[in-house]
């Protein structure tokens, strides 16, 4: 009896272990089958949420260097710098703070304690130092320390300081915001054939897989090199020149723009108010615009030089043409007078060359009535007034040209000497090198291409005759030297014309009291290698006009940059006791 009830229980154990391994083997495969579904929809189906999580503690990048840029002459104007920063891993410390302070202080230049302090912060990451340089992060590779890693990150540096601001502009790593040549060659600069690509975590610590190059990772590539038409010689005398005139008759600004007139290169490019592009978040938005090219400014009587040319071009007048000058004339209700009207009231039939010497207005009235305002318009056209020129720098305006269909009497009389248009700076003086290069207009260029690139981004343009371009060139010529211009040099005939025009309001009609200053001209002019524009705004002190404000900066450049280019010179010495 007590054998079939020891069988009975047995057996019930027996059937009630079985269903236990079966409800354990049932749960195990729903367990495993939810951890496969589980799984399913992280690596396939929500793949997304976890990608952003992995990629919110690693960060891909390429890392590479900003090509350098050089000015003509092989100076470096700017240049990528390395920088790392110094992180601590508490959890992979085989040293004490104390010992890894004793290795780092000299390196790092930090006190000893307050480093070890440091290093004993709590957290999973610590940082030491940030924008280390090159030989420092060296010295610290070499200790081989498992608990320190260094994140790699470049900065943009200009060796030369200020010089030529505004055509390198800058460039912000952490943005990807440029100005200047850091903006329009920023695919050059920036052109990498095979660049270094690594990942790496959010304190900058290298990640190396089968992929990752470690000695390209130390090595980084850099982009292309470029040069610029600048050179620094020649920029630091304009810039020194134009910010002593600009502080003494306590202007507002001011330009200074040197150009090789044969193939449109600009030899110098000085702005002022300048600015350090190494530390160009603290410069005002005025300091940093490079208002040459964006800013529009009615020209003056250097705008003479166009209308004369563009008569000469039509053939309306011819170098010994006679231009009747009253003195004064009345337009509607205006009266327009000559600058000298009191000393020169009526001087009668006057010359070309009368005209540009004493910058007659009433004489530039009558050279543009002998075109029709289309005829004029046209050839204003033709010089590159109302259009971009084209230069290789951001931000240019076309300036301001009125359709000749809206020309009254007044605007084509205006016009003529300077007052009917607004022009940027960089417009006037590529409007005068097609005088000073036969008539031929070319694209004024701040940076050196290959003969590829020349032939594609540089145009060519016949805009007058060269025999229009040379008499013209003579005609200012003679006015310079029978004048008492500051502008007439002893050794070198110069072919120029200062003006004087007067500011408007920004958003008013009428006028400021204040003055644009400026002088044009070329030399030597019996064959022209350097054209220079000079022009001062809102010159404050002393006589306020182009001959006593641009012309002694215009002179003090073109004496320097003759000298440094060793110009041949085309005039003999005045020799004392001649007439």
């Amino acid at each position: 009896m007590r054998e079939k009830l020891s069988e009975r229980t047995k057996e019930k154990r027996f059937k009630r272990f079985d269903r236990l391994l079966s409800c354990l083997h049932i749960f195990f495969v729903g367990f495993a089958a939810a951890l496969v579904i589980y799984l399913f929809f992280i690596m396939v189906i929500d793949t997304g949420k976890y990608r952003v999580r992995a990629q919110n503690q690693r960060a891909g990048r390429t890392f590479s260097m900003r090509g350098d840029i050089y000015d003509r002459n092989g100076i470096k104007l700017a240049t990528d710098k390395v920088y790392s920063d110094v992180y601590a891993h508490p959890a992979n410390y085989d040293s004490t703070p104390e010992e890894l302070a004793k290795l780092l202080a000299p390196i790092l230049k930090i006190p000893k304690e307050q480093l070890a302090e440091t290093l004993k912060k709590p957290g999973p990451v610590i940082t030491i130092k940030k924008d280390i340089d090159r030989n420092a992060a060296k010295e610290i590779a070499k200790l081989h320390l498992r608990e320190i890693s260094m994140g790699k990150k470049n900065t943009r540096e200009y060796p030369q300081g200020t010089l030529a601001a505004h055509v390198l502009g800058y460039y912000n790593f952490d943005a990807d915001i440029a100005n200047g040549v850091e903006y329009t060659a920023k695919d050059k600069l920036e052109n990498v054939e095979e660049p270094v690509k690594f990942q790496s975590t959010r304190d900058g610590k290298i990640i190396y897989d089968f992929t990752t190059d470690p000695v390209a990772t130390t090595q980084p590539p850099k982009g292309e090199d470029i040069t610029l038409t600048i050179d620094a010689a020649i920029q630091h005398i304009c810039e020194k020149e134009l910010e002593k005139m600009v502080k003494e008759k306590e202007a507002l600004r001011g330009t200074v723009l040197v150009m090789n007139p044969k193939n449109g290169e600009i030899l110098a490019y000085a702005v002022y108010p300048a600015y350090d592009p190494n530390n160009y978040r603290k410069a005002t938005q005025e300091q940093i615009k490079n208002w040459t090219l964006t800013d529009v400014f009615p020209p003056g009587s250097t705008f003479k030089i166009i209308t004369v040319a563009a008569a000469m071009s039509l053939g309306k007048i011819n170098e010994h043409s006679k231009i009747l000058d009253t003195g004064k004339t009345k337009i509607g209700n205006w009266e327009i007078k000559n600058y000298d009207y009191d000393i020169h009231p009526y001087p009668g039939d006057i010359s070309l060359e009368y005209l540009f010497e004493h910058s007659s207005n009433i004489g530039a009235i009558n050279v543009a009535k002998t075109m029709t305002p289309r005829e004029f318009y046209n050839v204003l056209k033709d010089f590159g007034f109302g259009s971009r020129t084209g230069i290789d720098l951001p931000g240019e305006s076309s300036g301001l040209l009125p359709y000749w269909a809206q020309w009254d009497k007044g605007i084509q009389a205006t016009m003529s000497y300077g007052y009917g248009t607004s022009v940027t700076a960089m417009q006037m003086i590529s409007a005068v090198q097609a005088l000073a290069n036969n008539g031929v207009k070319v694209t004024p260029h701040i940076i050196k291409y290959s003969q590829e690139e020349y032939d594609k981004k540089i145009h060519y343009t016949q805009v007058v005759t060269p025999e229009t371009a040379k008499t013209i060139t003579k005609l200012l010529t003679a006015s310079v030297n029978n004048g008492r211009s500051v502008i007439k040099m002893d050794n070198y005939n110069v072919a120029a014309k200062t003006g004087t025009s007067r500011k408007p309001k920004e958003n008013a009609a009428g006028y400021t009291p204040y003055m644009y200053t400026s002088t044009v001209g070329y030399l030597p002019s019996s064959d022209p290698q350097i054209l220079i524009y000079v022009m001062v705004d809102s010159a404050k002190v002393g006589a306020i006009w182009g001959n006593t404000v641009a012309g002694p900066v215009f002179k003090e450049v073109a004496t320097q940059t003759a000298r440094i280019l060793n110009l041949k010179q085309d005039k003999k010495p005045t020799v004392k006791g001649d007439d």
